[in-house]
């Protein structure tokens, strides 16, 4: 498709030395430059050859084979996990080896290294030697460097595990791909679209969550053994209290809570599901719901769905919050009850025990609670995505196709049956010839196997029984015309070699000429996805031409005249299949019958049945046959071309952006996937605050903040302060025992302090009994223990308090939102739906609110936690040390500097990711929608490079994601690492107190990670609030109304009795800036009269109904039975105008509350509008449940529906619109003759293209320009050959022309003639 963004910058890590590596320098450039100016996708650099989407998936897709072959040989099943496994596992296993020397052999020696540098301050006298200096020197030092070496091992070995994932993704993501290309047809049928793009989503990307846990599974236990083992050294039995209450709240209870999360998290994505399914057939079907004035019904399900989706989600962030919390106490908690047991055990507490043992604990803790639990946890996740993997890798693929290749140009079917399901046959005993050269059409009722014959000529539908033989190449056009994004110049050539002359035939015969020269750009006007930006017409052209520029023996034609209108039909049929494909074999499915005299074959389906064969003439002479009387009835038809609108009603709306160059293409991809909105700042914060509650609420959030944290470091400082008290307590009865027994102070103790005091501490008591604690001035052990004991409880129940209440805030803010949105949505005019993408609209509600229901609280809570947890460890560190205030503001100064280069690059970046992730996307599901013809057009391995030409392109912005975050990593642990300097060294010149040392170094080693991490989550939560300022812009929509009519102004009750209308000088415009679509517009029609209203594309006849229902304002005045429709509320006036729209709209609900979901009928009346349709029979139960989109009905069904619907509301207008035009003449035929019946005495508006359905109409209204160009009986209308309508008639073709003639003369006579001979009489 060859749409590829291409990347010219040579990646700056490849020429990167050591020391840039190192340090991530080679980043610096593009960082400076996202400071300065928001980056584009030319600032991207090319990926790395290793990170190559193909060369990956080569490797993987060879070890794939081996297992599949190996699963063949064993009669086993084959296991990607291990194709996975041998092709990624030697890069993981460096990353691995490089994060256990990081936890489990320098993490451990932090605290070993801690203990001794505290135990050199602890004095007896004041005098501090020069060696004792030295020593503290030395182990500073060793910390520090320690801390160095740490946190480069640890950044690296995560962005090395991180790009593992990456390849994995990648490998696994075009793997994924190359299968979908050779899938059979029903495994395409049984696998939705949207399974496909969520394997390419969601599963795929656990591979980057999981590889950075990962490793934790086996490091720790390990790391567990040498963290218990020096705790004993330290505390001795005591240690088991500890360790063992550590394992006991981290892996049983995690387990448990994991498994809960899970549990919940299925219940939440099924229930978001449900809601975002609703929202999707919403707004997809606004427009019906507005002409039907279905908003409440809607609303009341939208508001129930959500109340059910909330209550789960409240559920599972109450779980994130104690998760969240005990990350804060549980540290806390297992150290307070490793001291107690150690005091109660009659040992003394010393600061290097305590403060050594809490670092030991703090590593225990992340590694258990935190990286163990996420291990486990998207470990499991990773191995059902694979299972998914691995189940769409062995869906059966698209078989060798049993057709014999023959020299000659025909088509040969001998007794072929076929199944596209096991149980029943879709094509029977078919028998027939098309010989080189011939043109054959195939005709016959949806459903009938048309489309089959052609998929079975594609090798898409295998015969079970009979022979076929094909002979030559093959060029196919689908009936769903198929367009993917790029110029309409490439949706044409599609891989072929431009030839100039022959891409120039192929434009004319086609009847592009025209539309290329209103395009902006012409051919090199942009695609949107799925054509979106072009008319249906257009797009069928396009689609056309493609299989025609596509030199072949054989053209397989599926419907493509069906979206043109009458003259464009005739010239496609003429100019192209009969002219210019004149010599190759054609066959064409159609329901245009007017075209079949001229077919050399005619083919007439019935069923999967040949029901006759032949040409026109003799299939003229099967009158018995029920197909072939259409036939003959038409002559050349009694059904003109279907005219489905060139621009389709929304298309003709918003026109004036409908066509992009190729060259704005990247820009517009960028400002459209990544969507620019308001950038609300402050306000956004303030406003999403105000909707979690009111001051005193808001209040009591930020006090609970504030005691939760006291709380905690409270509990940090009392630690401190006791030890300070047994420290000093040691030292006074050391004092006292030497002066009451001189004899304890041996000299092999020599002057070292600690000896002093671990030989006091565990002398016979015979030596300082003289000596009573209560003598000195200090706090009790058992008063200690007590107030210890009090502050730790009080962290627990306050930290959880805090989390819980915060994230009832937040869901009471993201209800509220979600209730303001949608609300302001449902009311808002359709103008705002015509402008904005459904998938934008859809974006707010799913993923928007999806990130402020559950990540956003999640990543606020945690960014706060870390906020106060950092001032926590301030203010005791400025306890500690006053002189650190000074080192923490000016560190704290170039972190908000860093801090803002980060969210400025971070921000660019995703913003870029996002952007080349959409192609990968677009790619995808353009294939998925076009894979027939891209099979037909053997063009799999060209959208395979492509494929993987997108996936590079996203690579290299995800690799930049990913080395930014360990760059700003590093950097900012290397500003904790200056630190922790500053601090261990200010104690090495100072005179202090162990227990301050202890305190002051022991919390800020915890600053290590912290920060870092806090800085990302401050990023992210910047980030996240882009999704609360897009909801906010959605709560402030301009709005319709009024949707209830004054009380002054209320009609009769039975209003409208006749169903009179009249028009006076109505103008409408749908935007200020756009000129009127409706120009002047006066017309009067009687009650009870059938008008068909006709016009080209354009004129203005979808925005007549949208006048007639207030869709959009109007200048002038609109009176039904002589009420102005101004004065009437939007509900009444729309509940009082029934409309069968052209695009049959379907709700996922029950066939009742598709037909009637205010339940204001009987079930009996229900059944009885069903009756009059003939589904009675189709429909088993008014509980029937209608699937998305109505697809377990046909369009025909779906149609007659609608039909039913306007039966039931028996309203005294009718509004056709082209009701008929998308369905076969046997549908339209029953369509026409229950409105004839059932609406007889009603006013009746018609837009219609098959002007047959309006020949009997009382009058024609028929439009050009916004305007009443003729309004009159058809009939007279027909006697001014100069006449628009005179034409249009004309178009259709002589012999039509005439039956149209004698219709309307017919209407005429039977309306005005016999009435005049009733007056004479």
């Amino acid at each position: 498709m060859d749409n590829c963004i291409k990347l010219n910058k040579q990646n700056p890590k490849k020429e990167a030395n050591c020391i840039s590596k190192l340090f991530f320098v080679w980043l610096v450039k593009i960082i400076y430059k996202a400071t300065k100016q928001p980056l584009s996708v030319d600032d991207l650099y090319q990926s790395m050859d290793s990170d190559g989407s193909c060369k990956l998936t080569d490797t993987l897709e060879k070890h794939w084979e081996d297992e599949l072959w190996k699963a063949k040989t064993k009669n086993s099943k084959p296991s990607l996990l291990c194709a996975i496994t041998k092709t990624f596992l030697a890069q993981f296993s460096l990353a691995g080896l490089a994060l256990f020397i990081a936890f489990a052999i320098l993490k451990p020696l932090h605290p070993v290294i801690l203990a001794t540098f505290i135990q050199l301050f602890y004095v007896v006298n004041e005098e501090v030697d020069e060696e004792n200096r030295k020593h503290k020197i030395i182990y500073g030092s060793l910390m520090i460097a320690i801390s160095i070496v740490f946190i480069f091992l640890m950044h690296h070995a995560n962005l090395a595990a991180g790009r593992v994932g990456m390849r994995v993704r990648i490998a696994c993501c075009s793997l994924v791909y190359r299968k979908l290309l050779k899938l059979s047809k029903k495994s395409l049928n049984d696998t939705a679209a949207g399974q496909v793009v969520n394997l390419l989503s969601n599963d795929v990307n656990r591979f980057d969550l999981v590889v950075i846990f990962l490793h934790f599974v086996w490091i720790m236990p390990l790391q567990a053994v040498i963290l218990s083992y020096l705790i004993w050294m330290e505390v001795g039995p005591s240690a088991l209290a500890g360790v063992l209450a550590m394992i006991l709240l981290t892996i049983p209870v995690q387990g448990y809570l994991g498994k809960l999360a899970s549990t919940l998290r299925l219940k939440v994505a099924k229930k978001t599901d449900s809601r975002v399914k609703i929202m999707s057939e919403l707004i997809s079907g606004i427009q019906v719901i507005k002409m039907y004035a279905w908003e409440k019904p809607f609303a009341d399900v939208v508001k129930m769905s959500r109340s059910n989706e909330i209550k789960t989600i409240t559920m599972a962030n109450f779980l994130k919050g104690v998760n969240l919390s005990s990350a804060v106490f549980l540290e806390r908690l297992v150290l307070y009850l490793t001291i107690l047991t150690y005091v109660l055990l009659g040992s003394k507490i010393t600061a290097d025990k305590v403060f050594s043992i809490a670092q030991l604990f703090n590593t225990m803790q992340l590694t258990m609670a935190i990286f163990y639990p996420n291990a486990v946890t998207l470990g499991s996740e990773c191995l059902v995505s694979v299972k998914r993997l691995q189940d769409f890798l062995l869906l059966e693929e698209k078989p060798t196709p049993k057709i014999v290749k023959k020299t000659h140009k025909s088509v040969i079917l001998d007794n072929i049956t076929a199944f596209w399901s096991p149980s029943v046959a879709t094509l029977k005993d078919l028998t027939f010839r098309v010989n080189s050269g011939e043109l054959c059409a195939i005709v016959g009722p949806v459903g009938s196997g048309k489309s089959s014959i052609l998929q079975l000529l594609l090798g898409e539908l295998l015969p079970s029984e009979g022979n076929l033989e094909v002979g030559g190449s093959i060029s196919y056009a689908s009936q769903e015309p198929w367009l993917f994004v790029s110029t309409v110049q490439k949706n044409i050539l599609f891989g072929q070699k431009y030839k100039e002359n022959y891409y120039k035939q192929v434009v004319k015969v086609c009847a592009l000429e025209t539309d290329f020269k209103q395009f902006p750009y012409g051919d090199k006007t942009l695609v949107g996805e799925r054509g979106v930006s072009l008319s249906g017409g257009q797009k069928a052209r396009i689609n056309l031409a493609r299989a025609v520029y596509r030199e072949a023996d054989i053209y397989l034609l599926d419907d493509p005249l069906s979206a043109v209108d009458t003259h464009v039909g005739k010239h496609l049929f003429e100019e192209c299949i009969i002219k210019y494909l004149r010599g190759k074999t054609r066959i064409l499915v159609t329901h245009q019958l007017q075209y079949l005299k001229k077919a050399d074959k005619i083919i007439v389906l019935n069923d999967g049945r040949i029901e006759a064969y032949g040409s026109f003439e003799e299939l003229s002479k099967h009158t018995h046959l029920s197909f072939t009387n259409l036939l003959i009835s038409s002559s050349e038809s009694s059904e003109t071309v279907k005219k489905t609108a060139e621009v389709k009603r929304t298309e003709s709306i918003i026109s004036t952006k409908s066509v992009k160059s190729e060259s704005s293409v990247q820009q517009e991809d960028e400002e459209e996937n990544e969507e620019k909105v308001n950038k609300l700042g402050a306000k956004a914060y303030v406003d999403y605050a105000r909707s979690g509650g009111n001051f005193f609420i808001l209040a009591g959030v930020i006090i609970m903040l504030v005691a939760a944290q006291l709380a905690s470091s409270a509990a940090d400082y009392w630690t401190s302060y006791w030890t300070s008290q047994e420290e000093r307590r040691f030292i006074l009865m050391l004092n006292c025992t030497a002066e009451h027994h001189p004899e304890i102070l041996l000299p092999e103790f020599g002057e070292n302090s600690t000896n002093y005091l671990y030989n006091v501490s565990n002398s016979n008591s015979t030596y300082y009994q003289d000596c009573r604690e209560d003598d000195f001035d200090l706090i009790s052990t058992n008063s200690a223990l007590l107030v210890y004991t009090l502050l730790i409880l009080g962290s627990i129940v306050i930290t959880t308090s805090r989390s819980m209440f915060f994230l009832k805030v937040c869901m009471r803010a993201s209800k509220k939102l979600h209730g303001l949105m949608f609300n302001s949505l449902l009311v808002a005019p359709m103008r705002f739906f015509d402008t904005n993408p459904s998938g934008r609209i859809l974006n707010r509600f799913s993923r928007d609110m999806g990130i402020i229901d559950e990540l956003l609280p999640r990543i606020m809570l945690e960014t706060l936690q870390i906020l106060f947890v950092m001032i926590g460890i301030l203010i005791n560190v400025s306890i500690a040390n006053d002189w650190m205030i000074i080192v923490a503001v000016i560190l704290g100064a170039v972190f908000i500097k860093v801090q803002s280069w980060y969210v400025a690059s971070a921000r660019d970046i995703k913003h870029l990711e996002g952007t080349t992730r959409s192609p990968v996307f677009s790619h995808l599901n353009a294939s998925l929608n076009g894979i027939t013809t891209i099979r037909a057009s053997a063009a799999e391995m060209p959208l395979r490079k492509e494929f993987d030409s997108h996936q590079d392109t996203h690579t290299s912005a995800w690799y930049l994601t990913i080395a930014c975050i360990s760059a700003f990593g590093l950097w900012l642990d290397i500003l904790s690492v200056l630190y922790i300097a500053c601090v261990a060294f200010s104690f090495v010149f100072m005179n202090a107190s162990g227990s301050y040392v202890g305190l002051a170094v022991s919390q800020s080693l915890t600053l290590t990670g912290m920060l870092q991490f806090g800085m990302r989550q401050m990023a992210e939560v910047i980030s996240y609030m882009t999704c609360v300022e897009r909801v906010l812009e959605y709560t402030t929509l301009d709005k319709e109304g009024p949707f209830e009519t004054a009380k002054e102004n209320k009609p009769q009750k039975m209003w409208p009795s006749k169903g009179q209308i009249i028009f006076q000088h109505v103008f409408l415009q749908y935007s200020p800036d756009d000129p009127p679509v409706l120009k002047d517009l006066s017309f009067y029609v009687k009650g009870g009269e059938k008008v068909g209203i006709v016009g080209r594309t354009g004129a203005g006849k979808s925005s007549l109904i949208s006048a007639l229902f207030r869709l959009t304002n109007i200048d002038g005045t609109i009176f039904i039975d002589g009420v102005d429709t101004k004065l009437m509320g939007l509900n009444e006036l729309r509940r009082s105008i029934s409309i069968i729209p052209q695009e049959p709209v379907l709700f996922s609900a029950s066939m009742r509350y598709n037909l009637d979901p205010f339940d204001e009928y009987e079930d009996k009346a229900v059944w009885h509008a069903l009756e009059e349709v003939e589904l009675k029979e189709s429909v088993a139960s008014l509980d029937l449940l209608v699937q998305e989109g109505g697809s377990n009905f046909s369009v025909g069904q779906r149609q007659l529906i609608c039909l039913a619907r306007a039966i039931l509301r028996n309203n005294k207008v009718l509004v056709l619109d082209e009701a008929t035009a998308n369905v076969d003449p046997r549908t339209d035929a029953l369509i026409q003759a229950t409105i004839r019946r059932k609406f007889k005495t009603c006013t009746v508006l018609t837009i219609a293209h098959r002007l047959n359905t309006i020949m009997d109409s009382d009058k024609v209204l028929v439009m050009d320009g916004g305007r009443i160009a003729e309004y009159d009986h058809p009939h007279k209308l027909l006697q001014n050959a100069q006449g628009h309508f005179y034409k249009m008639v004309a178009e259709t073709g002589p012999s039509m022309a005439v039956q149209l003639h004698d219709a309307a003369y017919r209407a005429y006579k039977n309306s005005y003639y016999n009435d005049d001979d009733v007056t004479k009489m």
